[in-house]
Order: structure tokens, then sequence, then C-alpha cells
């Protein structure tokens, strides 16, 4: 029970792999394999290493850019909201669903 992997297990297995999956589909899957290796060993890179601070512009004067202003969106114009049929509170709607009979959670603990 000493050695589970010897190099002999390893050619046999890929034997039975050859055997199985044939010749054409194998780089294929090896492909795969590596192409998901490489994105699971970035994603945990992003997850371990803090976000890097995006390159600061310099433009030689010592003056930073001017930056054109932007008028904001007002939160309250693009937000609907629901009214409690039975409470009468006002609730977000952020997805804009169209309810006729809304009640609210607290309305529903209640009953």
């Amino acid at each position: 029970m000493g050695d589970l992997i010897q190099p002999w297990h390893l050619v046999v297995l890929g034997v039975v792999a050859l055997l199985v999956f044939g010749s054409k589909r194998l780089p294929e899957m090896g492909k795969g394999l590596g192409e998901g290796l490489k994105g699971f060993k970035e994603g945990l890179k992003g997850i371990t290493d803090p976000t890097p601070a995006p390159p600061s512009q310099q433009n030689g004067t010592g003056i930073p850019p001017v930056s054109t202003p932007v008028s904001p969106i007002s939160q309250a114009s693009t937000m609907d909201y629901v009214t409690c049929s039975r409470c009468g509170n006002r609730f977000e709607n952020p997805m804009g669903f169209k309810v006729a009979d809304y009640v609210c959670r607290a309305c529903q603990a209640r009953s």
C-alpha cells in the first residue's frame, strides 16, 4: 500500500484513457483541463490579492487633469415604488415589477 502513484500506474492510466476517449478527443480534453486550471488559479489570485490601484496619468505639467462634471441621475426619478395594500407603507421596487396587490413582509408575518 506504499506508493499508489508509480510510473507504471500512470502508463496504464494513459493507455486506458487513450482507448476510452480516442486519439482525437484526448488533446481537446487536455486543453480544456488546462484552461480550467488556469482560470481557477486566476480566480484564486483575484481573491487573495488586493485589487491594484489604477495607474495615474501624468500629463507632464503637474496639474491634475480636469474632468467634465457629470450630472448625477436622481435615484428617485428612476426608482419605482409599490404600496402595501394592508399598511399603506411605500417600498422600493428597483426591478419595476407590476404588482396588483402588494403585501409587505411585516404584514405577511402578521397573517
